[in-house]
């Protein structure tokens, strides 16, 4: 068996055009150019068999798109215009999310929040300019959990008008499933206990959908490698050894180039890094990348083997790694309105709804968010916003897990851990607290709509810890 494997661990036509029509006014009058889409492309979400793990075991049965898990990578450039179709060919129904990216509120993709969902043979079509560069990823926001766990995501990468000098450019969805021995995916989805603990943890770690044995480099070549979790609940921490991995960003936004604390990359689930390592090693070496998030647990992801090639000439190593900025607005910190979020509940909560063994009466109450367990997407706004103005999120992880915390439509800016200043104020979409921990983050609300603020442990967020914040 594999190293990894088994490791503990109206009518609808004319909604649609309405919608549609909805979503582009603002965006026209923004300066937004009318006419085709830059990029034009098709998802089709459908059941498949995928040699997941590889010989001699047999094919999984997975959900992915357009045949593929992950899906099709869209790759397009800062300042397109993208049209995508998704049609469903899945037992239920489905929704597509562009996490990361700031798109309208009607392309956004949250069911009964900002569309209906996508039944069973029917499409929808999703269309919007995407002003950042970066790594971002797609997903369904319905049934997220199950969907996700049996293969639906995908890379969205958003190249700068002027790219980093790289010899390459390459893309690791880290996936996380749980496989029987028949190579088949275990059907007990949002099993109770779980969902009040630290969710779903699979048993099987894929990059870009397979069980990995070896990644081929040649020695002198810098690589950009960005990392996204694509994982319902494992949080990953990736040391490569015998390399230093310079980070420099964070789920698609620039930060300051840096060496990770501890040699460490840390990401929870929907969490993402872009990376440049100088691949220094010796023609025919090779190194490890091993995952040692959890206690006692730790794991080979991959083998980093060396070609037999002579070195590449040193014409792109040490060049410059500083990513420009995005276009977010910058908030004002002394202006910011202040709201303090609360997250309350699973197992060991000890206080709060959800707190202990009672929240696990009904999946819908084992956590809260401001003593809200969200219950389904039909869900009325915790906070209201008006748009333009400057908010901090105090946000205060009252609980024993760990929780990734994600806001759609928007960045946001991590500026103090437990009260202390962060180094890099780093732009964020997810951020991760660690259990007990407190995050202050700051951001303008400048996208207006009714948008999701959840837990992205997806199973932490189907058991209630999920809300609406309203941009007015």
């Amino acid at each position: 068996m594999p190293a990894n494997l088994f490791r503990p661990t109206i009518d609808r036509r004319s909604f649609l055009a309405s919608a549609a029509s909805l979503a582009f006014a603002p965006l026209v009058s923004r300066g937004v150019r009318a006419g085709a889409p830059d990029k034009e492309l098709r998802l089709v979400a459908s059941p498949a068999r995928l040699p997941i793990v590889g010989a001699p075991y047999p094919e999984t049965d997975v959900w992915c798109y357009s045949g593929q898990s992950p899906g099709p990578e869209i790759r397009v450039r800062q300042g397109d215009r993208v049209r995508i179709v998704v049609e469903n060919r899945l037992p239920e129904d489905t929704t597509v999310h562009w996490h990361g990216l700031r798109v309208p509120n009607a392309m956004d993709g949250a069911p009964d929040v900002t569309q209906s969902s996508i039944q069973p043979g029917e499409s929808f079509f999703y269309e919007f300019p995407v002003p950042d560069a970066g790594t971002y990823w797609y997903h369904p926001h319905a049934h997220s959990a199950e969907q996700v766990g049996r293969g639906l995501a995908g890379a969205f990468i958003v190249e700068e008008r002027n790219p980093l000098p790289v010899d390459r450019d390459m893309v690791w969805v880290l996936g996380d499933w749980r496989l029987r021995r028949d190579g088949a995916i275990s059907e007990d989805f949002n099993n109770p206990m779980e969902m009040s603990m630290s969710g779903r943890i699979g048993n099987t770690v894929t990059i870009n959908g397979r069980v990995p044995g070896r990644f081929a480099v040649r020695s002198g070549e810098r690589i950009r490698l960005r990392l996204i979790n694509a994982a319902s609940a494992r949080i990953f921490g990736l040391e490569f050894k015998d390399h230093r991995p310079l980070v420099i960003a964070l789920d698609g936004q620039p930060i300051e180039p840096h060496w990770p604390d501890g040699g460490r990359i840390v990401l929870g689930p929907a969490m993402r890094a872009d990376l440049i390592i100088e691949m220094a090693g010796a023609p025919g070496s090779s190194a490890s990348v091993i995952d040692t998030f959890y206690r006692d647990l730790a794991y080979k992801l991959v083998e980093l083997a060396y070609t037999d090639d002579p070195p590449l000439a040193a014409r792109i190593a040490g060049g410059p790694s500083m990513l420009p900025a995005n276009t977010m607005p910058e908030p004002e910190l002394a202006r910011g309105i202040r709201h303090e979020v609360t997250l309350t509940g699973g197992m060991m909560g000890g206080m709060g709804m959800g707190g202990g063994m009672g929240g696990m009466m009904g999946h819908g109450g084992m956590w809260a968010i401001n003593g809200v367990a969200a219950h389904g997407h039909n869900m009325q706004p915790i906070l209201t916003l008006d748009r333009g103005k400057s908010y901090v999120f105090a946000i205060d992880n009252k609980t024993a897990w760990y929780h990734p915390i994600h806001l759609h439509g928007h960045s946001f800016r991590v500026i103090t851990r437990n009260g202390e200043p962060t180094r890099y104020r780093e732009w964020c979409d997810t951020v991760l607290l660690a259990p007990r921990e407190r995050a202050d983050v700051v951001f303008v609300a400048d996208n207006p709509g009714d948008w999701m603020f959840h837990c992205h442990i997806l199973e932490h967020q189907e058991a209630g810890m999920m809300s609406v914040v309203r941009v007015t």
